[in-house]
């Protein structure tokens, strides 16, 4: 149990302290802040949740969020985040509570002014990330029962990517990258075999989930192993395939910078002919 001292109260459930040990943290509890000043002592083991705000910028970023809450909101947003935390089992990284905090405001601000939100990559996130999908479909309900707005099913799209961004430590953008991707490189696909690719079936997963493991390598610059004799048989049976997937992965070099092994095209026109064949 350590003993801080009140630096601002943020509203009635959350107020910022001084801690010996880690500086600046942030006190989450129902009635926390209700009639504290500045310079108060306070027992840290009252709060039901204390995270730290690593550097000055996402210290002034949530502060700035915090006016536009209300306590209600305050709750179930912190509720949300110790639901993910439950379900994940995980350490998330503590910029989830900036950013799940301005994303949730955000939505709901665009719903209350009738703005319909869109989400492009549903598909490909709920097709990568199948668990951290359906966190956020609770979510997202633990929301929309508790507040009068009703966020559409995109939303769990989104959020489902802040969690896997959490969990997994990784900025936010480059998960989008990487989603943006899949979905540039499935659309070559179905433009270059001349197929639609049914959203629900088991080879759009297979598909999806190979070029997020390749990106994956890429990224890691992990080589898989070239099976130089199934490569001659590809490239000459199967010509079109083998072709599309050196253009598939040009896409990702470009987009990566990083370079992308030989043995790839191998395991992609794998993948290719099994989407072509099902389709002659």
């Amino acid at each position: 149990m350590s003993i801080l001292n009140v630096k601002k109260v943020l509203n009635n459930n959350v107020l910022i302290a001084e801690h010996a040990a880690y500086g600046e943290v942030v006190l989450i509890g129902k009635g926390i802040g209700f009639n504290r000043k500045k310079g108060d002592p306070i027992q840290n083991d009252i709060a039901e949740k204390m995270f730290v705000l690593k550097g000055e910028k996402e210290q002034e970023q949530y502060k700035n969020l915090l006016p536009f809450l209300n306590d209600d909101m305050s709750s179930i947003i912190i509720s949300a985040i110790e639901l993910i935390r439950e379900r994940t089992n995980s350490f998330l990284n503590e910029h989830i509570h900036i950013a799940l905090t301005d994303h949730i405001l955000f939505a709901i601000n665009r719903l209350m002014r009738g703005m319909e939100i869109r989400n492009p990559f549903l598909v490909e996130t709920r097709t990568l990330y199948p668990f951290e999908y359906e966190v956020a479909r609770e979510v997202v309900e633990l929301i929309n029962d508790h507040t009068e707005v009703n966020l559409p099913e995109g939303e769990i799209g989104f959020i489902a990517l802040h969690i896997h961004s959490a969990m997994m430590n990784k900025d936010l953008s480059e998960i989008n990258q990487h989603s943006q991707l899949i979905a540039r490189l499935t659309g070559m696909i179905e433009q270059q075999l001349e197929v639609n690719i049914d959203r629900d079936s088991i080879d759009y997963v297979r598909l999806v989930r190979h070029i997020r493991y390749t990106i994956e390598r890429v990224l890691r610059g992990e080589r898989v192993e070239e099976p130089e004799k199934i490569a001659n048989l590809l490239k000459e049976e199967y010509p079109l395939c083998y072709n599309l997937s050196w253009k598939l992965i040009k896409m990702m070099q470009q987009t990566l910078k990083k370079p992308v092994y030989d043995a790839e095209a191998v395991y992609l026109t794998m993948h290719l002919q099994r989407i072509q064949s099902k389709v002659k």
